[in-house]
C-alpha cells in the first residue's frame, strides 16, 4: 500500500445551523489523482475546502503524512481570482507570498508560463485574458509554488472543450512530475480521463471510495449508481 498523503478522521462541518461534512474517514495515497464526484450541494467543495485548510473542522482530525504539518500545496478553483498586474507579475506575486527568494522568482515564473503556453502573454494584464487563458495562467501561479498536493475545484465547468482538455492535459503534465491531485468535478468524461481513484460524497458523507475503473464498472453505493444513472438524490 502506497503512503498515505492526507487522513481525514471522523470529519465533520457545520455552518448555518446544518452539518455539511458529516464523519467523514477517507485515506489518499501519495502520487494519485483522486477526483471528487457527487450531486449539486452534496459537499464536496466544502470537504475540498477542509483538506486545503481553508476552513477549519467542527469536529475530527486531519492528518499530512501521519501529523499535522502540511505539506507544500495549492489550490486552483473554477473562477480563478487574477491580481490587477501581468500575467507574469501575478506568478511572482504567489511566489513571493511562499518566501522564494527574490533572485529566482522571474525565472522560475517564466519558466512555469512558458510550460502552460503564455511566454507570449507573460506581459498583458490577467484580467483581460480569456477564461481558458486565466485558468491556465491560475495553474501556472500554483505550478511555481512546486506543492506536493493540487487541489482544483472544477477548474473546466466554465471553458470551452478546447480550453478544458487543454487544462487537462497541464494537469496530467503536473501529476507526472510527482504532484497529487485532488480534484472536484461534474464531468463524468472528464473523471475516466483523469482519476486513478473516485471519492463519491453524498449528503455530505463519503459512500464510497474506489478505484475509477471499479466505479464506473459496478458502484458499491447505491447513491453512486443512481448518480451514474442519472438519478436524483433528495436525502
Amino acid at each position: 500500500m502506497a503512503d498515505a498523503l492526507l487522513t481525514l478522521d471522523a470529519l465533520r462541518y457545520d455552518a448555518g445551523g446544518r452539518t455539511l461534512i458529516r464523519d467523514v474517514s477517507l485515506r489518499i495515497e501519495a502520487g494519485r489523482r483522486t477526483l471528487i464526484l457527487g450531486p449539486n450541494g452534496a459537499g464536496k467543495s466544502v470537504l475540498m475546502r477542509l483538506m486545503h485548510g481553508l476552513i477549519e473542522p467542527s469536529a475530527g482530525r486531519i492528518l499530512w503524512n501521519g501529523g499535522s504539518g502540511r505539506p507544500a500545496q495549492a489550490m486552483v478553483f473554477q473562477r480563478p481570482v487574477m491580481l490587477r498586474r501581468s500575467v507574469l507579475d501575478n506568478v511572482i506575486y504567489a511566489l513571493d507570498l511562499a518566501g522564494v527568494p527574490a533572485a529566482a522568482r522571474r525565472a522560475r515564473a517564466l519558466d512555469v508560463l512558458e510550460r502552460v503556453g503564455l511566454t507570449a502573454l507573460a506581459d498583458r494584464p490577467a484580467r483581460v485574458l480569456s477564461g481558458g487563458e486565466q485558468q491556465r495562467a491560475a495553474l501556472a501561479r500554483a505550478w511555481a509554488l512546486r506543492p506536493r498536493v493540487l487541489f482544483l475545484d472544477e477548474p473546466t465547468a466554465s471553458l470551452d472543450p478546447g480550453a478544458a482538455a487543454e487544462v487537462e492535459r497541464l494537469i496530467r503534465v503536473i501529476a507526472d512530475e510527482g504532484c497529487s491531485i485532488v480534484m472536484v468535478t461534474h464531468h463524468l468524461g472528464q473523471a475516466r480521463r483523469l482519476a486513478d481513484d473516485i471519492v463519491f460524497v453524498d449528503a455530505g458523507r463519503i459512500t464510497e471510495h474506489t478505484p475509477v475503473a471499479e466505479f464506473f464498472a459496478s458502484p458499491r453505493s447505491a447513491e453512486a449508481g443512481n448518480y451514474l444513472r442519472g438519478e436524483l438524490s433528495w436525502t
